[in-house]
């Protein structure tokens, strides 16, 4: 896997993927950015939110629930101190589906948090990790309406 941040001017940088896709990381005002992009370090929290959830699907789906959607929201907190390390950070799952089994995707996360998700596993090295999990089932809120 490769990667590369090239300089574009002020702290703007083209991130490059080595799969061929690009986005610009740019800095706030006062360090210099002109609010061009996203911060590298909100890039990682999207990375983890990605990972994780491209397990999760992958495995609802494997077991053959009728899954409709899913969205990890990320919050973190860091280090006040350099490095500004993750410190805390929390997995808000939102899976929704048509007759979803809550207990097929408690265990898709847990599966994800603790054995296949590299970034969460990574991140965990520094920082305290948390999740929460809502399953939304479309049939009973359907049925309900």
């Amino acid at each position: 896997m490769k990667a590369r941040a090239k300089w574009v001017d002020g702290m703007a940088f083209m991130g490059e993927s080595g799969s061929g896709h690009a986005m610009i990381m740019d800095g706030a005002p006062e360090y210099g950015g002109r609010n061009l992009g996203i911060r590298p370090m909100e890039m990682l929290l999207i990375g983890l939110a990605g990972c994780t959830a491209f397990d999760v699907v992958g495995m609802i789906k494997k077991g053959r629930e009728n899954i409709t959607g899913c969205e990890v929201d990320v919050e973190a907190e860091r280090a006040t101190t350099d490095p500004k390390v993750f410190t805390k950070i929390h997995l808000a799952y939102r899976i929704t589906g048509k007759g979803l089994s809550r207990a097929k995707a408690e265990r898709a996360v847990t599966l994800s948090k603790e054995k296949y998700c590299s970034a969460s596993i990574m991140l965990g090295a520094t920082a305290e990790m948390s999740y929460s999990l809502e399953v939304i089932d479309e049939l009973q809120k359907e049925a309900a309406e």
